[in-house]
């Protein structure tokens, strides 16, 4: 009989996590708007289906003051008012950069995005969305 037991990342790999957590900080230096970074974080884990991140980013965006009305509407983003235009530019560039079709145009989603952010800020919202769709795969691997 095979060994399917997940693989204990903590007892493995711990300095690969810790150095994966730590890039967070980094991150969080550059001070993207907290509720943006919940949001993004929340609508890749709702694509990539990691039930554990989902309920991580869901507690941790209410803790900051995100209410359950606009949590539980993510994963319509596009089909509801909720959303400013500058947290939908930041969903549609998730769903593009989660959902790796070759078919998407990135390029008029960039023209959104410099209408809502600075140079900066897309490169540390590219890096959060890359952080949180790394982290989706290692525990949806514990599946």
């Amino acid at each position: 009989m095979s060994d399917t037991k997940t693989v204990k990342y903590e007892q493995e790999i711990p300095d690969i996590l810790q150095s994966m957590a730590e890039t967070h900080n980094v991150m969080d230096r550059y001070g993207l708007d907290r509720t943006i970074h919940h949001l993004v974080q929340l609508r890749a884990s709702q694509i990539n289906r990691c039930g554990f991140c989902i309920k991580m980013h869901t507690r941790e965006a209410r803790q900051d003051g995100e209410t359950s009305e606009r949590l539980d509407r993510v994963i319509v983003w596009d089909q509801v008012g909720d959303f400013t235009e500058r947290e939908r530019a930041a969903l549609a560039w998730t769903e593009a950069l989660t959902v790796l079709d070759p078919k998407n145009e990135l390029a008029p989603l960039r023209a959104w995005l410099r209408t809502q952010f600075s140079d900066q800020e897309i490169g540390v919202l590219t890096a959060t969305i890359a952080m949180i769709n790394l982290w989706n795969r290692i525990n949806i691997s514990r599946h």
